[in-house]
Order: C-alpha cells, then sequence, then structure tokens
C-alpha cells in the first residue's frame, strides 16, 4: 500500500506540490532562562552551547515559570553532554514544533533536545545524533467514551497537534490498515481541519488546546507522542489500547555538516555506552 510521506499529505490534500504540514501554527511561546545562563551570547563564544528545548512536557523539559529554570530528561542531557564536549555554559531556548526547524536553520540555536524524533525526511536538513530515547505516537481517549479499540473509532474525529508528525503518521497508519482510503474536504486550507472517508482530523496549535478538545468532545481521540502524553494524562483518559500510530525515536538534531555534529554525537553515544542516560531515564520516569 502507498506510504503517503508529510510532503505527499499536503499535496494531496491540497492539490498542490508544498507540504502544507511543515507550515502549520504551533505553540508560539518562546522565551529564553536557563539552568547553568540566561545570557544571550554569540556564536562565536566556545564556550557556550545554545540548545532548543521544550517548556511543557514534563519530565522532558518543562519550564517553572517560578525559578525560571528549565527541568526533565532533556535539560540533565543537555547538561551533560554540554559537559562532555567541552563547553562550561548552556543556554537553554524554548523551540516548539512550528519554529524549531526554522530556528536550527538559522543559527539561532545550535542544536535541539526536545522530543525530536529522527526521521529520513529532517536528515534532508539535520545531522542526528544517536538515539536517546524511544517512543511511540500513542491516541489517548477519555474513559466515558467507551472506546475500546480503534475498530470502535469509523467516523470519529481525531487531534493532533500542528507542526507535529502525528497527522501524517496517522494518515499513513490508517491507509495502511485498511482503515481509510480517501480525502473527502479540506475545510481549512491549512489542514487543520480534513475530512476523510472514515475519519476526521483537527489540528490545534498547542498541545493544551488539543487536549481541552479532547475533555470538551471536539475531538474523540487526541494523537500524539507517549512521552508528552504523559503531561496530558488524568484519571479520566486512557490509551487507546492495541493501537500504536508509529515507533520513533528521539535524537539531538544538529545543522547538517555542522561541527558540532560529531562532537554532539560522541557524547551522546559515550553516555549511551557508560549507561548515563538510562540513568537520567530512570530519574525522570
Amino acid at each position: 500500500m502507498h506510504v503517503i510521506t508529510r510532503r505527499q499529505f499536503g499535496a494531496l490534500a491540497l492539490g498542490t506540490v508544498t507540504c502544507a504540514l511543515a507550515g502549520l501554527t504551533g505553540c508560539t511561546d518562546s522565551g529564553t532562562a536557563a539552568g547553568s545562563s540566561a545570557t544571550t551570547t554569540s556564536r562565536s563564544d566556545g564556550n557556550m552551547l545554545r540548545v532548543g528545548v521544550r517548556s511543557d512536557i514534563v519530565g522532558f523539559g518543562y519550564l517553572n515559570d517560578r525559578t525560571g529554570k528549565y527541568y526533565g530528561l532533556e535539560i540533565d542531557i543537555a547538561q551533560e553532554m554540554a559537559d562532555r564536549m567541552g563547553k562550561s555554559n548552556v543556554e537553554f531556548t524554548t523551540v516548539t514544533p512550528d519554529d524549531r526547524k526554522e530556528m536550527l536553520l538559522d543559527g539561532k540555536i545550535d542544536c535541539i533536545i526536545a522530543c525530536y524524533s529522527i526521521a529520513d525526511s529532517r536528515k534532508e536538513n539535520f545531522d542526528f545524533s544517536p538515539a536517546y530515547y524511544d517512543d511511540q505516537v500513542i491516541a489517548v481517549v477519555q474513559n466515558s467514551s467507551m472506546f475500546d479499540s480503534i475498530d470502535d473509532m469509523k467516523g470519529m474525529t481525531f487531534g493532533t497537534m500542528s507542526g507535529a508528525n502525528a497527522a501524517p503518521l496517522l494518515t499513513n497508519k490508517f491507509a495502511e490498515m485498511g482503515f481509510s482510503k480517501e480525502i473527502k474536504q479540506v475545510v481549512k486550507d491549512d489542514n487543520s481541519h480534513v475530512i476523510f472517508d472514515t475519519w476526521t482530523l483537527l489540528q490545534y496549535p498547542t498541545y493544551q488546546e488539543l487536549s481541552d478538545a479532547l475533555e470538551e468532545g471536539t475531538v474523540d481521540a487526541m494523537v500524539l507522542d507517549g512521552a508528552i502524553a504523559k503531561t496530558y494524562m488524568n484519571y479520566k483518559r486512557s490509551i487507546l489500547p492495541d493501537f500504536v500510530v508509529a515507533e520513533q525515536s528521539f535524537g539531538v538534531a544538529t545543522q547538517k555538516g555542522s561541527d558540532l555534529s560529531a562532537p554532539v554525537s560522541d557524547a551522546i553515544q559515550a553516555m549511551l555506552d557508560d549507561g548515563t542516560i538510562e540513568t537520567l531515564i530512570d530519574k525522570w520516569d
């Protein structure tokens, strides 16, 4: 069965060769804080590593507004990685699915450690370190919906975060399993509302809005990384059983061909080899 890439999904929906999903609006929250230093430093400062991280994912990258500091697995990985690279200071900057690619390409940050999955399409622009965390893209439903399997969900509405990979991955999954075959209507040109033959896709600018849509019943399931889902789980919600949209792994992204690519990969590999990353995962699990 033909697999739809991110670019092909946009082209199929809009009738163009432009990848619409890549330009969808994401969370626009951005800022700089630091566990080491919050001082803006130029790229020429060899002692500073500027790292793009998430500020809204508990256990991975979370910004405490009261302390002005970031906490989580990826924050600790960045600190340890920088130390092994001989960088005495780390500057953390919040990135989102909507702006992280451009921030790295524009040189506003040196690397991304932000639940950024390793994908062939992304390797066109970036180098990736060895994977430091394996994850799955899953579907979360309200317990009150009584959905026991994906087979119960034909005709239902699925929500994703705009700018993330979830929408094209979900589209591919449904095509591969014969759940869905075609798009019936593109309601909004930015692909934030697309009606398929057996399901509807809605995309939201932030994970909080996606979570709110699930609670309000605007969507019947939200599809997102398992790591991110932990932030929005509660006793009223469950992971849809026996349904994994995709397997994925997170890596550290640097500009393709960057002088930092090899040192970053070497540092992450060493942290994998000596058990440091496993220890950090256990710490934040």
